[in-house]
């Protein structure tokens, strides 16, 4: 594995590890100073504030959140990072397990600059609903 194959791996581990910190400021740590997030093609979220209140979403959505690094991969100033995130919903209680990634534009420092994410929000809601 190459230096910056390693650096890659990582900064992906400290980044699902800051996720299960239940730490906002931890993720936002990771974005350069006006790095943004979007989801699913949603709303862009640009800035520390906007990246700390999309973390601070998903902690009170789970409470005991967990993401998992399943794959990171490189190529010059882009990754993709494919995680799994796993909780107990707060308002269910049901147990949610998803899958998905992240397709990231990264500065000389691997701070993500552009962030595209991606996961299936309709099985997401299932799981809440309880579908298993």
């Amino acid at each position: 594995m190459s230096e910056d194959a390693a650096k890659l791996t990582r900064m992906a581990a400290e980044y699902a590890a800051a996720w299960s910190s239940r730490s906002a400021e931890a993720v936002a740590d990771f974005y350069a100073t006006d790095g943004q997030i979007t989801i699913n093609r949603g709303d862009v979220l640009k800035g520390r504030a906007a990246l700390v209140e999309m973390a601070e979403a998903f902690f009170a959505a789970y409470p005991d959140l967990v993401v998992h690094c399943d794959d990171v991969r490189g190529a010059g100033g882009h990754a993709l990072f494919a995680w799994t995130l796993e909780g107990h919903h707060a308002e269910t209680g049901n147990y949610v397990k998803v899958g998905g990634w992240e397709e990231w534009e990264l500065d000389g420092d691997l701070k993500v600059k552009a962030s595209l994410g991606w996961y299936d929000a309709a099985e997401e809601q299932r799981q809440i609903a309880g579908g298993g």
